[in-house]
């Protein structure tokens, strides 16, 4: 290696750019992805207009879900390309095509104007960022603990900081547009406006990437020929224990986006209510998440998992019941609230684990696997499945059901994931 290629490497990069560049992409991810849930009920008029509004809803919802099945491809085309080529690279190509996606959703006619067309280039837009988003935590999540492998938990925390901010920015958009614009101006065009603010955070995002170096750790190390065959030969155990203890976090942040809908359409309440709900969530999502981390550079990552993944199986289905057997705006919101922190505490830590389980060379692709895997099966179909559970048992506890039995799942991974940790 030249002597300038080394002095380059040696250059200790800012930590906030470095922030800045990775969380950016993942904000415009989940914002996209927030806006999308939470405007269902809008999308569904638009472009899947039926006779019967729960089936419409139940066909959004089924486009929101099938967008998740091209992430695995996503997370093995660009985590693959991340650990060959490396992760600007792969960061760059991720970004441009969430903004690709965006533009679709946000210029293209509806049915009454193109018909068929409409609901089709929905899914093709769902399924380009899909594909986008599947590379983009490995990748980014890659870049972060690579440079900074000694603050890892509190810099990892803020990929998932970020959700919570988009979190907040959705709901802020939705509670702003249910106060501002009538239910038929929201119908007609105000559901466009935060996929529009969406497009600009894009160039912003590719600007800052453009101008971030490599990980020295990474940069410097020699690179796998094929890092998806050592993945799946080797180290098949680590993908299965990286997608357990995702499996909660994936689910509880989906129920935070189905919470609109579930609360209009199953709980009857307001729509301002439901937004103020998830508005809160956002909040403690950006604000607890990275002091948590912070927390687990102190005391540990596993005290902090095991507290809120217990207490998250404990209190989740009287929770639920309380607020079903009393229902106002009040309960939705201290339900709503409790998910968030639990949420908060147990995601802040999940990161830097997953880092911790793969080697360098194929870290990207196994966390981006493992992260999508998760996210496809136990995220993106939470809320057409919670939809499902409620019309086929007639229970409003439902979710509170899925909750539970997702986080014994994670229990098992966490628990196999302790071991290797001591």
């Amino acid at each position: 290696m030249s002597s300038i290629a080394q002095s380059a490497l040696q250059v200790k990069p800012s930590l906030h750019k470095t922030l800045f560049a990775t969380c950016i992409g993942n904000a415009l991810e989940w914002f996209d992805i927030a806006v999308y849930g939470f405007f269902a009920s809008y999308i569904a008029h638009v472009f899947f207009p039926v006779s019967d509004p729960s089936v419409s809803l139940l066909l959004t919802f089924g486009s929101f879900g099938i967008s998740f099945l091209i992430r695995p491809l996503g997370a093995i085309v660009l985590g693959n390309y991340a650990d060959r080529h490396g992760r600007k690279k792969a960061l760059l190509l991720s970004i441009n095509l969430m903004m690709l996606g965006g533009a679709i959703i946000t210029f293209m006619p509806g049915y009454a104007t193109i018909g068929l067309a409409a609901p089709l280039l929905i899914i093709l837009a769902r399924l380009i960022q899909g594909f986008s988003a599947g590379g983009e935590f490995g990748s980014s999540t890659a870049f972060l603990v690579e440079h900074f492998p000694e603050r890892k938990a509190f810099i990892a925390s803020w990929q998932f900081a970020t959700q919570g901010a988009s979190t907040l920015m959705a709901s802020g958009f939705g509670l702003g547009l249910t106060h501002w614009l009538s239910e038929s101006e929201i119908q007609a065009w105000g559901w466009r406006i935060p996929f529009a603010f969406g497009l600009l955070i894009g160039p912003l995002g590719i600007y800052i990437r453009r101008h971030v170096q490599e990980p020295a750790s990474f940069a410097s190390q020699e690179k796998e020929a094929a890092p998806l065959k050592t993945l799946f030969g080797r180290q098949k155990a680590l993908i299965a224990l990286a997608i357990g203890v995702m499996v909660i976090s994936t689910a509880v942040n989906y129920m935070l986006n189905y919470i609109p809908t579930y609360a209009t359409k199953t709980l009857h309440l307001p729509g301002s209510v439901a937004f103020t709900a998830t508005l809160i969530a956002g909040i403690i999502l950006t604000v607890v998440t990275p002091i948590m981390g912070l927390w687990a550079e102190r005391i540990g990552r596993l005290p902090l998992m095991w507290g809120s993944l217990l207490l998250l199986v404990v209190t989740i289905y009287p929770a639920f019941k309380w607020m079903v057997d009393h229902t106002t705006p009040t309960t939705l919101i201290l339900l709503v609230a409790w998910m968030a922190l639990l949420k908060s505490i147990y995601f802040s830590t999940v990161p830097s684990v997953m880092a911790d389980l793969f080697p360098a060379t194929t870290r990207a692709s196994g966390m981006a696997i493992s992260y999508n895997v998760a996210v496809t099966v136990f995220g993106g179909f939470a809320p057409l499945i919670c939809s499902m559970l409620i019309v086929a048992t007639g229970s409003s506890l439902a979710p509170g059901y899925y909750l539970m039995a997702v986080a014994v799942l994670s229990g098992i991974a966490l628990l196999r994931c302790s071991k290797r940790m001591a």
